[in-house]
């Protein structure tokens, strides 16, 4: 009777069964309570929503902060800064693995177990079982993830407080503003999360008994976390699921750089479609009978990874056709607009904490003229030899100001601007601000370029 269960559709599953299939409320509760009874899983629950705030926490009291990422040297000044720096490492880290735990082997634990037969003569639908194990490990995610992101924001609140926050272009964010970009920041980094996911669905199916599929999440994340350090076209860049988890920091300028995240987010959506779904086809027509299946074998690689590199193929073609962005997205005008836009903010914040005549943006006329260390050399593409000089006026003042920065320019299109003189603007010197001395905000700061320019090609 059980390899009649296999071997039939699930409309004749029923027949042979003799029952019932059970309600598909009851699946998804019972796989939910079998997953949060795992001593791992709850362990990990525990650390998401204790520790993130004690690492902030800590961090936030040290003399040292994490500078080289984003977000890092605003830890002290701002209680919303905190979160940010958590996201930067639980998008390369902490969230592949925890999609790894728990969804890379939500199947093949089953396959070691041999609780499979059990499990159909209970549910009596493999349709229902695949769909309760999706459904509980996804709920079980997005607990672990709003674990982390309301532990993070909650040790930088504690400690440092709610202040204003130093966007990307250097204007300065609200409390109330930045509160929701870093909330929206978080909710974005559900969709590469899910894409992570789909992959461990995947992986744990095709797999069978083989504890391997705990390690496709981590391993395809990692894969593509290099991918992104690497000089790639920008089209390649965003095609992949992994931009998702850098585009976040789009929404701290202004005005907000949408075009990229929305891209991260749909590629991301669709890896995550088409992987559950390849995942789906692959359990419902396994043969349930044989208690040493160990996975679909060459299946996997048909029916597994060419649809996947099918899917990167046409999320390339379709970004490189619909946007006028070629080569690395880090061009001259680029970088020359992101740093004068970056440094009029920064040059205002500056002169309201050292109590001179107030001036705006508009009135500094601010602009950058960049290099690569020389006029031979191309001014394009990342490296740490960008020489750039910010040029402005003040009202009144007839002289011209002028400062030098060195720019270390990453793949990604995030900036490091470094004070080179003179020193009274942008030299290292300690300003008193209402929270206590903090260094000249001139001095060193980050900046974002936009990769992809999404107005249509004419």
């Amino acid at each position: 009777m059980t390899a009649t269960l296999t071997q039939r559709p699930e409309q004749e599953h029923e027949r042979a069964t003799g029952g019932r299939r059970a309600p598909i409320a009851r699946a998804c509760r019972f796989e939910f309570v079998k997953l949060v009874s795992q001593w791992r899983i709850r362990l990990l629950v525990l650390a998401c929503w204790i520790a993130p705030a004690l690492f902030v926490a800590g961090v936030s009291r040290q003399s040292t902060l994490p500078v080289d990422t984003l977000f890092g040297r605003w830890m002290l000044a701002s209680g919303w800064a905190g979160p940010l720096v958590l996201l930067g490492f639980a998008g390369t880290w902490a969230l592949p693995l925890l999609t790894s735990v728990v969804a890379g082997d939500v199947f093949a634990s089953e396959d070691r177990l041999g609780t499979w037969r059990h499990l159909l003569v209970a549910v009596r639908s493999p349709r229902r079982i695949f769909v309760a194990k999706v459904a509980a490990s996804v709920t079980v995610l997005l607990l672990l993830v709003a674990g982390l992101a309301v532990s993070g924001t909650v040790g930088g609140l504690l400690v440092v407080g709610d202040q204003p926050l130093v966007g990307l272009d250097g204007h300065l964010l609200a409390p109330s503003d930045a509160a929701v970009s870093v909330l929206l920041s978080w909710v974005c980094v559900l969709a590469p999360t899910l894409a992570l996911a789909a992959l461990g669905f995947l992986g744990s199916v095709t797999l069978g008994r083989s504890p391997m599929g705990l390690l496709v999440p981590v391993l395809v994340s990692l894969a593509m976390a290099v991918a992104q350090m690497l000089p790639l076209p920008v089209a390649v860049r965003v095609a992949l699921p992994s931009y998702a988890f850098i585009s976040w920091n789009g929404l701290f300028t202004s005005p907000r750089q949408l075009g990229p995240l929305l891209i991260g987010i749909v590629v991301s959506l669709v890896w995550a479609v088409v992987a559950t779904a390849l995942a789906y086809v692959l359990f419902v027509r396994r043969d349930f009978t044989s208690l040493a299946h160990d996975g679909s074998g060459r299946r996997a690689i048909t029916v597994g990874v060419l649809p996947l590199v099918g899917v990167a193929a046409a999320s390339f073609a379709v970004v490189a056709a619909t946007t006028s962005a070629t080569g690395s997205g880090i061009e001259q005008d680029k970088v020359q607009r992101s740093l004068a836009t970056a440094f009029a903010h920064l040059y205002r914040m500056q002169t309201d904490q050292l109590n001179r005549p107030a001036v705006t943006e508009a009135q500094l006329k601010a602009t950058a003229s960049c290099n690569k260390g020389s006029t031979r050399v191309a001014a394009e593409g990342p490296g740490n030899d960008w020489r750039c000089v910010v040029t402005w006026h003040l009202p009144g003042v007839e002289a011209t100001g002028q400062a030098i920065y060195q720019l270390d320019v990453t793949p990604d299109g995030r900036f490091m601007a470094d004070g080179d003189g003179p020193k009274e603007v942008n030299g290292y010197f300690l300003v008193r601000t209402p929270d206590g001395d903090a260094p000249n905000p001139l001095w060193q700061f980050d900046g974002n370029v936009e990769l992809l320019d999404t107005t249509p090609k004419g």
